[in-house]
């Protein structure tokens, strides 16, 4: 039985006294303003679209709709699993949020939900986040460039597809990322006991087909880390008219090729006793290639000696460019991945189904997409470059009283919100009066 009254000891003179009479509040205010993202650009309503709904209209509580807005603003807002929504659908923001006034979908409804997704499902989704990439672009830019990577997703039960990866030390899973700047394009899941590369190539072709359906005269660029050096997918970019700047393992042949330059930097940082970095460009044919390449080697000498890199590029260009302003720069793609796996909460694959595990990332890849578009309206302001983590703690976990009657909802967040002047210009740039 819950007390009446909770009394804890005094400060001061006075007593200091606690009940449970304050009405409904929330600690996650903040969903409206996803909500209004998420009414601007239709994400959750196309993506509810991609399911096939088999239950009798007449029988049905909760919209599937409402229950994907319901999954996609629980992850942004920090609710990782389903169980959460056994307490959280009674939160009154979230219901606001989601369109509802009542009680929202409990765990067993979600997770049956999520059972019924299949392949065709997964790639419609794929497609809603291509057309919604397209349409963030009033023209067409000159050039975009599609980073590729991946990364490992811890498993621990029987998940179907569970592989050792010796790499990681880990059972895992190994999800394949796709972004064009900050924009998320893919998030495939893939099992572990296969290279990087694990159809990079399809997805890369399906991409380029797609892009170039709206985008005729753009050019595009393939940027990836030596896991995805393939000489048949570079071959295949060269015949389609696709750049591409790879990652490229050293070897015998290579070191061979930069013996001069590397003597010249190891000299130099003998003179100077300091770290010393080159570039060094020059024409190179593996056995396999049917012509030669440019290659870019970045040679650096050190107190630990000589470590050099070699990236491939398709194009003539200075190498310092090519190198430190052109490859380095997928660099940034990890911090985009780490949003989704430490913040979003991609690694919740617990399901014994496969195209389920595959929904829950597509899941967190939503919501990141949803905090993107949030971050559109916050720029030269310091939430622009901060992490999902970061936006969710100053903008959606608000504090709040919700008062509902008949005529309005009202939400009373604190005086003492220090982001009150923030979150007030983000109001009146998504509702305008």
């Amino acid at each position: 039985m819950v007390p009446e009254k909770l009394t804890f000891s005094p400060l001061s003179r006075r007593q200091i006294e606690a009940d449970f009479s304050g009405g409904h509040i929330t600690s996650d205010a903040g969903l409206l303003l996803l909500r209004e993202v998420d009414n601007q650009h239709q994400l959750t309503q196309r993506l509810a679209t991609v399911l096939d709904d088999a239950r009798n209209p007449v029988l049905v509580r909760h919209k599937l709709q409402t229950m994907i807005r319901q999954r996609v603003f629980g992850v942004a807002a920090g609710y990782e699993d389903l169980n959460d929504h056994e307490t959280l659908r009674a939160d009154q923001a979230l219901q606001t949020a989601t369109g509802e006034e009542a009680i929202l979908a409990g765990k067993s409804t979600l997770c049956r939900m999520e059972q019924r997704v299949d392949r065709q499902a997964v790639v419609k989704a794929h497609e809603l986040l291509w057309h919604h990439f397209i349409e963030q672009h009033e023209t067409p830019p000159k050039e975009i460039v599609l980073d590729f990577d991946g990364t490992d997703v811890p498993v621990h039960g029987d998940q179907p597809g569970k592989f050792f990866n010796a790499y990681y030390n880990h059972h895992c899973y190994f999800p394949l990322y796709v972004f064009c700047g900050r924009h998320l394009l893919v998030n495939y899941l893939r099992t572990s006991n296969r290279s990087d590369s694990r159809h990079s190539w399809a997805i890369l072709a399906l991409l380029v087909k797609f892009i170039r359906q709206y985008w005729t005269n753009t050019r595009i660029v393939f940027r990836g880390d030596s896991g995805f050096y393939r000489p048949r997918l570079l071959s295949w970019c060269d015949r389609n008219n696709v750049d591409y700047l790879v990652g490229l393992s050293k070897n015998s042949r290579l070191l061979k090729e930069v013996d001069v330059p590397s003597m010249l930097v190891r000299k130099a940082h003998n003179e100077l006793g300091e770290k010393v970095c080159a570039t060094y460009r020059f024409q190179y044919q593996a056995h396999t290639w049917k012509h030669p390449r440019w290659v870019i080697a970045r040679l650096e000498e050190g107190e630990l000696g000589a470590n050099p890199r070699f990236i491939l590029s398709s194009r003539y260009d200075d190498g310092v460019k090519l190198y430190y302003e052109q490859y380095c720069a997928r660099g940034d793609m990890e911090n985009r991945i780490k949003d989704q796996q430490l913040c979003l909460f991609a690694d919740r694959t617990s399901s014994t189904r496969w195209w389920t595990n595959q929904w829950r990332l597509l899941l967190s890849g939503f919501a990141y997409t949803l905090f993107e578009r949030l971050r559109a309206h916050l720029k030269k302001t310091p939430f622009e470059r901060m992490s999902a983590s970061n936006l969710r703690l100053k903008l959606i976990k608000v504090g709040a009283v919700i008062i509902r009657n008949t005529r309005r909802i009202r939400v009373l967040m604190s005086d003492a919100y220090p982001y009150k002047d923030e979150l007030s210009d983000l109001v009146r740039q998504l509702v305008p009066e």
